[in-house]
């Protein structure tokens, strides 16, 4: 507990220095002035402070991962001849990829059946598999979940997921500062532009930041859920591509066998970290299925059974 607020702390703190000293050489100091807002340095505001969380995560992803998780990376000379068979068929998947490095391959300590992929580039990634899916999934099951999550390093998912998380940070803080400014100014009545500048109710106009932060961020998640799910489907094709479609479909029926489980209720949830470069993660039903990461094994199971051509 205490390792995992460190590095929040640590985060946090390399994202504020980095931000406040990328603002100052953009020369952007503020984004109010006696007119109202610029729109200009609000912009270049919201997207730094948007995409420095983001690529600053992504930046430390394997470091962190490691910390948080109890991730072992594996020497590839182990003379364990299960752990070294680990090794051999992601290095053998990654080849059939097309990867232009060998990830580094490791093992956390969990009785949850999950593997996960992270790392800033594909050069420089990461490969994860908890023991509780080595102890109750055989070889083929294995192999098309390494497939799946090799997949996610070849399509670049991390880079693309973290990008794609910073503008839609951005455009959060944007949008939640117009609308709090409008609304505080609307309040103001008709008063003089400059005026009501002036004279606007800041601690007003700081809660009605956070309430619009709040609303688009619950928004905002759903379109990167939503962007999760579709580039799972497209990881299982590429699961079934590397290690063959039978394993892929193999793995998932697996997954949904031990899922679908009470006793997987019991267990404790993975970080938000790496949540959504897991193989799966637990079935939520209703309105609260728009916020997955992962869609439903039946569908993932279902698209790759219906599938032409992988």
């Amino acid at each position: 507990m205490f390792k995992r607020i460190f590095l929040f702390l640590l985060v946090n703190i390399l994202v504020v220095t980095t931000v406040s000293i990328t603002l100052s050489m953009l020369g952007v100091h503020g984004y109010m002035n006696a007119y109202g807002i610029d729109y200009q340095q609000l912009a270049i505001f919201c997207l730094v402070w948007g995409m420095a969380g983001s690529l600053i995560s992504l930046a430390l992803s394997r470091f962190m991962a490691k910390r948080m998780m109890g991730v072992e990376v594996i020497d590839p000379a182990t003379r364990d001849p299960e752990l070294r068979q680990l090794v051999e068929t992601v290095y053998e998947l990654s080849r059939a990829a097309g990867l232009p490095k060998m990830p580094e391959v490791g093992v956390y300590d969990s009785p949850d059946l999950n593997a996960f992929a992270t790392g800033p580039t594909k050069s420089r990634a990461l490969v994860a598999v908890s023991t509780g899916l080595l102890g109750r999934m055989n070889k083929s099951e294995v192999e098309g979940v390494l497939g799946h999550e090799i997949a996610h390093v070849a399509n670049g998912d991390m880079i693309t997921l973290t990008l794609i998380q910073g503008v839609v940070n951005a455009f959060v803080m944007f949008l939640s500062r117009v609308a709090a400014f409008a609304i505080t100014q609307a309040l103001r009545g008709n008063s003089d532009r400059e005026e009501r500048s002036s004279n606007s109710s800041p601690i007003l106009q700081h809660v009605l930041v956070i309430v619009f932060d709040i609303v688009f961020s619950i928004l905002g998640s759903m379109v990167v859920a939503w962007f999760s799910r579709y580039r799972e489907f497209r990881a299982d094709a590429g699961g079934a591509r590397f290690a063959g479609r039978d394993k892929m479909i193999s793995a998932l029926k697996a997954l949904q066998r031990v899922y679908e489980s009470p006793m997987m209720d019991d267990l404790p949830p993975a970080p938000d970290a790496i949540k959504a470069f897991q193989i799966s993660s637990r079935k939520k039903g209703g309105f609260l299925a728009m916020f997955s990461t992962h869609p439903a094994l039946e569908d993932r199971i279902h698209a790759l059974e219906n599938a032409r051509s992988l």
